[in-house]
C-alpha cells in the first residue's frame, strides 16, 4: 500500500432479507488475503480491478459479476487509480435455500459458484439496482425482491442450479393478489407474501408475474397509483395523498405518479378539475 492509497467503505445490512452490503471506493488500496463465512456477490460501477482467489489473478471490471464461496482465500485492489463497486455477503443458509426454492430438484451437497469474474452486463446491472434498493430502505418489498430474483438468477447461471418450470399456484397467488389489493397503503414485505400465499419467495415472484404481468413490487405501486389518482379527483392535497397511499413522502410520490401517468399529480388534478 503507498502513501497515496485509500478506501471509503460504507456497510449496512438489510433488515428484511439479513444480508449484509457494502459500498466502497478504493485508490491504489490493497485488502490482505482474507475468508469470508458467507458468499461475496459483487459488480464494479467505474474502474477496473486486481483479485486474487485461490491463488488465481483477475482484473474484474464493469459489467461483470464477480462471486467469493464461503472461506476461499482472496484480496482486492484498486492498482490503476480509482474504482468504486458494491458486494453484498449473503449466508450459505439463505443461497441455499433460494437454490432450494428454485430449483427443479433439490440441489445435492453445498451450492457453489463456479467462476469468480464473469461477463454479464444484465446480471451485473441487475445486481447494482438490488443493492441500490436495499441501501435505500424506502420499500422492503422492492428491496427483497430484487435481491432474491438476482441471488436466483446467478445461483441457475453460475452454480448449476435448473430453476423449476411453471407450477399451479393461481389459489395461493390469488390470496397475495387480495392482500396487496386490500393493504397497499401498509409496508408489505415478501415475508407476508408467502405466509398469505404459502408458497416459496421465487416460486412466488415468478407465478406472480405469470399472473398480473408484474411483479409484486410493481404491482403494489400500481395499485397505489390508482388509490392516488382516486383521491386527487377528490381534491385531496399531495403530501395527503402520498401519506395514505404508502409512499415515503410527496416527493416520492411525484417521481412514481409521472413515471406512470405521465403528468405530476399537480397537473393531474389540475386536468380532471378542468374537465
Amino acid at each position: 500500500m503507498t502513501e497515496q492509497a485509500s478506501s471509503k467503505i460504507d456497510y449496512f445490512a438489510s433488515t428484511g432479507s439479513g444480508v449484509e452490503f457494502l459500498r466502497g471506493r478504493l485508490d491504489g488500496y490493497r485488502y490482505s488475503p482474507h475468508q469470508h463465512d458467507t458468499f461475496t456477490v459483487a459488480a464494479l460501477s467505474h474502474g477496473v480491478g486486481a483479485l486474487s482467489v485461490g491463488g488465481r489473478l483477475y482484473t474484474p471490471r464493469v459489467a461483470q459479476l464477480i462471486f467469493c464461496n464461503p472461506f476461499e482465500v482472496h484480496d482486492g485492489a484498486a492498482p490503476g487509480g480509482g474504482l468504486s463497486y458494491r458486494a453484498s455477503y449473503p449466508s450459505e443458509p439463505l443461497l441455499h435455500r433460494i437454490a432450494a426454492e428454485s430449483a427443479a430438484a433439490p440441489p445435492r451437497g453445498a451450492v457453489r459458484f463456479s467462476e469468480p469474474v464473469v461477463d454479464d452486463p444484465a446480471g451485473s446491472a441487475m445486481f447494482l439496482r438490488a443493492h441500490e434498493s436495499s441501501q435505500r430502505g424506502d420499500c422492503t418489498l422492492e428491496a427483497e425482491e430484487r435481491l432474491f430474483t438476482m441471488y436466483a438468477y446467478c445461483l441457475s447461471r453460475y452454480a448449476g442450479v435448473r430453476l423449476a418450470e411453471a407450477g399451479q399456484e393461481d389459489g395461493p397467488i390469488g390470496r397475495a393478489v387480495t392482500l396487496l389489493c386490500d393493504a397497499y397503503a401498509a409496508k408489505v414485505t415478501l415475508s407476508d407474501l408467502i405466509d398469505e400465499a404459502g408458497v416459496p419467495r421465487q416460486r412466488l415472484i415468478s407465478a406472480f408475474r405469470r399472473r398480473t404481468g408484474l411483479t409484486p413490487h410493481a404491482f403494489l405501486v400500481n395499485r397505489r397509483v390508482i388509490a392516488a389518482k382516486r383521491l386527487l379527483r377528490r381534491g385531496e392535497q399531495a403530501s395527503v395523498v402520498a401519506a395514505r397511499t404508502g409512499f415515503s413522502d410527496q416527493a416520492h410520490l411525484i417521481r412514481t405518479f409521472k413515471a406512470r401517468i405521465g403528468v405530476t399529480p399537480g397537473a393531474y388534478q389540475q386536468a380532471v378539475r378542468d374537465r
